[in-house]
């Protein structure tokens, strides 16, 4: 899909379709809106008094023009209340207009900017949003269909009118800035989305040298032996059982010159598929855990989002990718392994294995100078129990990093909660046989929690914060700017994280 801005009056367009608004409530349409309804000779204002059109959040209503203006349809996309509307808004309403027109016959679209009028928000994030959500709810993961789609037709175009000149020179780069956060956000999920059987350790690290390659960024992949050499025992630990070799994969980017070091540190877990090893999991649902490396793919992702937009700071992304399996050399609950760093860990459950390879990862970041280190992974179920899918958890040692990835979030419309990391919990990690234990202490809850105190054991005094996407990584339903499947979630708060620090 081609998304682009230019200066013109929606009337006039000749697209397959135009797409305005409308809030709830309002019973005579104004501004753009207003302009293309008269041009209907009121067609829209019937609609809205016969309560066909309410403006409510979600609604989209295709108006056929009869050829009274060169358009042969209009959407009138609901806004819902004007004193909830922001912009998450207009990427959901973004993203669903271009689904509900997924049909035969439409594949040029025109818009004006959402938001950018009545509503009075900034033109350029408006039209950032929209990119993201044209190219968000567009989106399909048809890579082993055999058949086409002959039913459905794809939108192809969507260009954002916009009548003032000034604004339309303003919201030309924020679309393009958008175009990059959606493709970056669907790489993540075409990647989270393949099956594990095409997408082992190896090949996801073949995609991220692609990435990398394409994008002009530096691309190594540590092997068992190297792993071996700098006593990664924990990472190693969960890779036994699996016939496919692990890969720990180092992306990174320069933006700036002098300084040794990274800024940040993006860490993801990779585990391309989990059984949950000797202690495995059960077969209902186990289908879900290929995606278990959303993490490293949002981590690859962001990496190519970076390298586009050139913010000026150092990054580097890691991800450590292997199987979780019961082979009959598998890791056995109850043994002993050494972290790169030399801590000692007993391993209680074989299925809380994310954590065990992302300590030797966050150590590794910390080795190569990262002065600030952001992980994210599915690594707990009781995120999901605590906080469903709408939102996702953050764990912090450091409250100034810890509100910069809530702001980024906030602006990809991520919503987060942080949770406490008291040092009460330090004693569920603790362990009688070695340093610390892979899994709380008896059924004392706060699962999530002691994941990521886990996690802080390898992370030293450095600023850090743990992204437990686990309730949100995978949707069952497309809604809004989030899609059935994999979500992409993560990736454009990563993004923004690192224009942020670049301010």
């Amino acid at each position: 899909m081609e998304i682009r801005a230019e200066t013109g009056d929606i009337t006039l367009s000749a697209a397959d379709a135009i797409v305005v608004n409308l809030f709830e409530g309002v019973t005579s349409p104004g501004g753009a809106t207003g302009a293309v309804d008269r041009a209907l000779d009121g067609a829209i204002s019937r609609l809205i008094a016969q309560g066909d059109i309410r403006g409510k959040s979600g609604e989209v209503t295709v108006v056929h023009t009869l050829g009274k203006i060169p358009s042969p349809r209009v959407v009138v996309a609901g806004l819902g209340r004007q004193q909830e509307f922001d912009v998450d808004a207009i990427r959901n309403l973004s993203a669903n207009v271009v689904r509900a027109l997924r049909r035969p016959g439409v594949k040029a679209v025109a818009s004006i900017v959402h938001g950018a009028g009545i509503a009075g928000l900034p033109a350029a994030a408006c039209a950032q949003a929209i990119a993201e959500g044209s190219l968000l709810g567009a989106y399909r993961f048809t890579t082993y269909k055999s058949a086409k789609d002959e039913e459905n037709g794809e939108v192809e175009t969507v260009v954002l009118l916009e009548n003032n000149p000034s604004k339309a020179a303003e919201i030309v780069p924020a679309v393009a800035r958008g175009v990059v956060m959606a493709r970056a956000t669907n790489l993540q999920r075409d990647l989270a989305n393949e099956p594990a059987n095409h997408l082992t350790p190896s090949a996801l690290a073949g995609r991220a040298r692609q990435v990398a390659e394409a994008a002009g960024l530096e691309f190594e992949a540590l092997e068992r032996a190297d792993m071996e050499r700098k006593g990664m025992g924990s990472l190693l630990s969960v890779a036994k059982g699996s016939a496919q070799p692990p890969k720990l994969l180092r992306i990174a980017y320069r933006g700036r010159t002098g300084g040794d070091g990274y800024d940040l540190a993006l860490v993801g877990k990779g585990i391309t598929f989990d059984t949950g090893g000797i202690s495995i999991k059960p077969a209902a649902g186990m289908d879900a855990m290929k995606a278990d490396m959303t993490g490293a793919a949002a981590v690859i992702a962001a990496m190519e989002g970076i390298a586009v937009l050139k913010p000026a700071l150092n990054v580097v992304g890691i991800a450590p990718c292997t199987e979780n399996m019961p082979g009959s050399a598998a890791t056995r609950p109850g043994d002993v392994v050494t972290a790169m760093n030399g801590t000692t860990i007993e391993i209680l459950n074989t299925d809380a294995e994310g954590r065990l390879v992302l300590a030797d990862a966050v150590c590794w970041a910390r080795e190569l100078g990262a002065k600030r280190v952001v992980d994210i992974a599915t690594l707990t179920g009781a995120v999901t129990t605590a906080l469903g899918d709408v939102c996702y958890g953050i764990m912090t040692n450091n409250g100034e990093l810890a509100a910069k990835v809530e702001a980024a979030a906030a602006a990809a419309g991520e919503k987060t909660w942080r949770l406490p990391m008291f040092k009460e919990y330090d004693e569920l990690v603790k362990s009688d046989v070695a340093d610390i234990k892979n899994t709380g202490t008896g059924n004392r809850g706060a699962g999530t929690i002691v994941g990521a105190k886990f996690i802080e054991r390898f992370v030293g005094d450095t600023p850090w914060v743990h992204m437990d996407i686990a309730g949100v990584d995978i949707g069952d339903k497309d809604r809004g700017w989030v899609t059935k499947g994999a979500t992409g979630y993560g990736v454009r708060s990563l993004i923004n994280l690192a224009l942020q620090l670049a301010e």
